[in-house]
């Protein structure tokens, strides 16, 4: 590279992009997000480890990749013993927020990082560098009821308004996705952002193949496992074409495929864009940027949640209740039955937002810090 070149990459906006690794959804949010700061010709950083790094390597092998500790939370066997090992596992994380929020401030002395754009990374703000937390969950839910809540809400806030924004990819209005978890009536002190639904994801004209399946694996272990056993016995009785998307880009175990059962341990953006598109039916966990993809692409779901999180809980009833998705417990999953009702289902759709919502929000951000 020639020294004017150097020079003019000197000039350009460095920004750090690190997701959570909470699951792969978190990842998959940050690629639009990632997408419209290099659109917007900035020097994009990304951190992670794990099946974090393997995702967005694949999407973006380009760009410069840092090592970063995830919070490597685990969940129970049962939905019942969830609330007790995440509480066990509460001092682990708040060391785990230390120790990024050390490393961050190695890193910025380091690479001296124009801004910092942290999905869900409570540890990833700094006094001097613009600091954006991306979340969907101003409210957390718990099982233990309101009281609860607004301890975890202001133990939330306690973070988040140590950054100098907070996006959340949502509508702003009522016609919302994640209801009650990304409107709640007292919001955090800094100024809080609705960047609209985002998704890697086009929609595009390629037609559903009638009866065809997707199955989309995802989550942390074991419950990832424990739904990927229940499937594989249910779909051995389905008459119909299907595939499985296992969620384990790290994974070297493969599982055979049939001529009517396909098995995917992983599958790029543009694959896995087809691959919904073609489906006739999606059947997945209701994790948020799963719900904001299927809407982007309007597609006829039945949701799983994650027995005992909460938030999924939440937001499967929640598009049950304005019938945008079918749900179904995942003990009470069977799937010729399940599939019965959700053809009975009257399905609605609604606008996933507006395509200009995060380009005006990075654009007014990048304005803002005078970096552009």
């Amino acid at each position: 590279m020639t020294e004017g070149n150097d020079e003019k990459l000197r000039r350009k906006s460095r920004i750090l992009v690190a997701p959570l690794d909470w699951g792969l959804g978190h990842a998959t949010r940050c690629i639009p997000i990632i997408k419209e700061f290099l659109a917007n010709d900035c020097d994009v950083w990304l951190a992670g480890e794990g099946s974090q790094e393997i995702l967005l390597r694949s999407e973006f092998p380009d760009l410069p990749f840092l090592p970063l500790a995830g919070y490597k939370i685990k969940y129970a066997k049962t939905s019942a013993g969830l609330l007790w090992k995440l509480i066990l596992q509460t001092p682990g994380i708040i060391s785990s927020i230390m120790a990024e929020h050390r490393w961050l401030n190695q890193a910025i002395k380091s690479h001296q990082f124009n801004a910092i754009i942290s999905d869900n990374r409570f540890g990833l703000y700094h006094p001097r560098v613009p600091s954006i937390f991306i979340t969907h969950q101003l409210t957390i839910k718990s099982p233990l009821g309101n009281w609860n809540e607004r301890i975890l809400q202001k133990w939330n806030y306690r973070y988040i308004n140590r950054f100098a924004e907070c996006w959340v990819p949502d509508l702003a209005g009522e016609n919302n996705l994640a209801g009650e978890l990304s409107h709640p009536t007292i919001k955090p002190h800094v100024e809080v952002k609705y960047i609209d639904p985002v998704s890697r994801f086009e929609k595009r004209e390629q037609r559903e193949i009638k009866d065809q399946l997707l199955f989309i694996l995802s989550g942390p272990e074991p419950q990832r496992t424990i739904l990927e056993n229940k499937i594989i016995n249910e779909i051995s009785h389905y008459p119909g074409t299907a595939a499985i998307i296992r969620g384990l880009p790290l994974s070297q175990s493969v599982i055979p495929s049939t001529g009517m059962i396909k098995f995917y341990n992983n599958l790029s953006t543009k694959e896995l864009n087809e691959e919904l598109e073609k489906a006739d039916w999606v059947i997945s966990r209701s994790g948020y940027s799963t719900i904001m993809d299927l809407a982007k692409l309007q597609k006829k779901s039945i949701l799983i949640p994650t027995p005992g999180q909460t938030e999924q809980e939440y937001l499967a009833e929640s598009l049950y209740q304005k019938e945008a998705a079918y749900r179904v417990g995942q003990d009470e999953f069977f799937l010729n039955p399940v599939l019965k009702k959700a053809k009975e289902f009257n399905y609605r759709f609604s606008s996933s937002g507006n395509p200009n919502g995060l380009p005006i929000v990075v654009k007014n951000f990048l304005n803002s810090i005078n970096v552009m």
